[in-house]
């Protein structure tokens, strides 16, 4: 097997790509809208790309959605673009440098033809910054191809698949990126989760990446002996990468076995025309196939000669070459998926019913056969795309791009594109890139994450709560923060570790808040000397309530609680498990100490509880022993 990575990174910049729009979210509530049909058209060099080709055969319209403070012109294709920020080239040409990557002399931005909609214009614009260099993994190194700079893609809201209407936001589009693309050099899984992360980590030392989900996309390409190139589209988990990697291997095996079965059956797999079955399902009791009459569509269907039995044929764990030809129907065709003889008769269509469709489309026993419910059009255009892969499952693994599913799998998203889809954005002009300016952002390159790591160890911090503190992505707060009170270094790591991390599984919105606002919440918190479940209590409260930073500090500081309250508390819970307490005498101090925790809420130190508690559950067993 064969792997390339392209790391696909949102660079942390003030403005957009080529507008002075601003890179932040924008609000959920869009100020205007506005509609486009995008077509293929021919390149330079006269040829149409297929990838393109396919969009437009898919017969969408795309809505965008702007913003007054987030969106202009250039985003809507009304205003050619502006130059390019210097601000994100300069961030991109030091992760060049710490690449090992040879910056070009003379920055020329390119126009890619990509008619999906995530752009307006029809296509995205995309810059060669850098070329070669590597990562070392242990003894080996990863080498790497390009390094480039490009714009973000609209952001998908919803796609109606019943009016093929698709819409977009447009605050993303434009925000500037770094694409990073390997060579093939990887081969297992493991390497390619691992390579990954070696890259994210040199984007991390940059400190001008953005965080949280979406801001970090990553593209896989994989092949194996004998198979095809497949480029698999936008895995977000850096542990997802090897699973990922693992089912597109077994896929590309199964699809070449399956070659090998149907070669050993037939020379050349050959489809008939699609026919009418409508009227064999005119009493059908099957609800998929009423629904669709009921909705003015018909049943149709065409013969697949030899192939009874490999629609159920396992490409890869859980996956069958059947589902297979359904994600090309759904996503050419906008069907919403097909039957086929491997799994009739069921889903209420009976065995008459399926000796019928055998007799009207002439089917042997050894043929198979495909059944589409749509309106005539559709399901033609269906079953001419199954066909055509059913075709090509003789020849093996066909080069495609798929889009990686949450639980690692792959589905079939569109036809890999082609090469003549690139071409000379005119009116962008070309950056040169001089010596003088590489030794300036050589200079200012920022020191390793190891060096910040073992200054945490310094300052009393395990080197385990300091490794997840460098890996956070509040790595520019900590920082900042640590200039400025070294002394609470314990605190900030465990607040933007852990405690961060357990608000974010409870639904606290706590990654929705900016820099500025956490920054000014952890230094007024030790200036006022709060205790760490007091800060996670105001971050907490900053996140889900209108409390302003001041007014949550404020709140957590005046719910500091006496001595005589806590031992209040503290004596509540005793008497509340006397049984317990009798039955597991000392021993029940650390289910009484959670207990005591949930009623204290962060209002009193750990310690000072845990002293307390220890010592009123010590003077009760006493006295119960001595009454005893």
């Amino acid at each position: 097997m064969k792997v390339g990575l392209e790391i696909h990174q949102q660079l942390d910049t003030r403005e957009k790509l080529f507008c002075a729009c601003p890179t932040t979210p924008a609000p959920a509530k869009p100020d205007y809208e506005f509609r486009r049909v995008l077509r293929a058209t021919k390149s330079e060099l006269g040829v149409v790309d297929p990838a393109a080709q396919f969009e437009e055969v898919r017969r969408r319209v795309y809505v965008y959605q702007g913003f007054r403070d987030h969106t202009c012109l250039v985003e809507m294709d009304e205003e050619p673009p502006h130059e390019l920020n210097m601000e994100a080239l300069e961030i991109g040409l030091m992760c060049a440098m710490l690449l090992g990557a040879r910056p070009v002399d003379e920055v020329v931005v390119m126009r890619k033809t990509v008619i999906d909609g995530s752009n307006t214009s029809g296509f995205q614009r995309t810059a060669l910054i850098a070329l070669g260099g590597g990562i070392k993994l242990g003894d080996k190194t990863i080498g790497i191809s390009t390094v480039c700079l490009e714009e973000d893609a609209a952001r998908l809201v919803s796609t109606d698949t019943s009016t093929g209407v698709v819409t977009y936001r447009l605050d993303r589009l434009g925000v500037p990126l770094i694409e990073i693309s390997t060579k093939p050099d990887i081969t297992t899984p493991e390497e390619a989760g691992a390579a990954a992360y070696e890259i994210g980590k040199i984007l991390r030392r940059l400190r001008r990446v953005k965080r949280g989900l979406g801001t970090i996309r990553q593209d896989i390409n994989v092949s194996v002996e004998g198979g095809a190139r497949i480029e698999v589209k936008g895995v977000q988990e850096l542990s997802l990468i090897p699973k990922v990697v693992s089912f597109e291997v077994k896929r590309q095996e199964g699809l070449l076995k399956l070659r090998e079965e149907l070669r050993r059956r037939v020379s050349s797999v050959i489809v008939s025309d699609p026919v009418d079955l409508t009227s064999v399902f005119e009493d059908t009791h099957s609800n998929t196939i009423k629904q669709g009459l009921k909705s003015g569509g018909g049943v149709f269907g065409v013969r697949i000669e030899g192939f009874s039995g490999y629609f159920k044929f396992e490409v890869a764990p859980g996956r069958r070459f059947g589902s297979e030809l359904a994600d090309y129907a759904r996503q050419i065709a906008g069907v919403g998926g097909l039957f086929h003889s491997d799994e009739l008769p069921a889903y209420g269509v009976t065995q008459e019913e399926v000796d019928a469709v055998r007799r009207k489309l002439c089917c042997r026993d050894a043929d198979g056969f495909i059944l589409v419910v749509a309106e005539r059009t559709r399901a033609e255009r269906a079953l001419g795309v199954v066909a055509k892969r059913c075709t090509q499952a003789i020849e093996g693994v066909v080069e495609e791009t798929r889009a990686a599913q949450p639980d690692g799998t792959t589905r079939f998203l569109r036809p890999m594109p082609g090469s003549a889809r690139m071409y000379p954005e005119t009116d962008v002009p070309y950056v040169r890139v001089t010596s003088e300016t590489l030794r300036r952002l050589k200079s200012a390159i920022p020191p390793p994450l190891e060096e910040l790591e073992s200054r945490l160890v310094s300052l009393k911090v395990s080197s385990e709560l300091a490794k997840q503190a460098v890996e956070s992505e509040w790595l520019n707060v900590l920082e900042t923060m640590l200039a400025e009170a070294p002394e609470a270094a314990q605190l900030l790591c465990a607040v933007l570790t852990q405690d961060v991390r357990e608000l974010s599984r409870e639904g606290v919105g706590v990654d929705e808040l900016s820099d500025q606002v956490v920054l000014e919440l952890l230094r007024g918190a030790v200036r006022r000397g709060l205790l760490r479940d007091q800060v996670k209590q105001a971050l907490r409260l900053v996140a889900t309530s209108s409390r302003s930073v001041g007014e949550a500090l404020e709140e957590v500081s005046s719910a500091t609680i006496s001595l005589d309250e806590l031992d209040a508390i503290i004596e509540s819970v005793i008497d509340s498990n006397k049984q317990l307490i009798s039955a597991r005498g000392a021993e029940a101090f650390k289910p009484l100490m959670g207990d005591v925790m949930k009623l204290v809420r962060g209002r009193a130190p750990g310690s000072v509880v845990s002293q307390r508690l220890a010592q009123k559950l010590r003077e009760r067993t006493e006295r119960v022993s001595t009454q005893g």
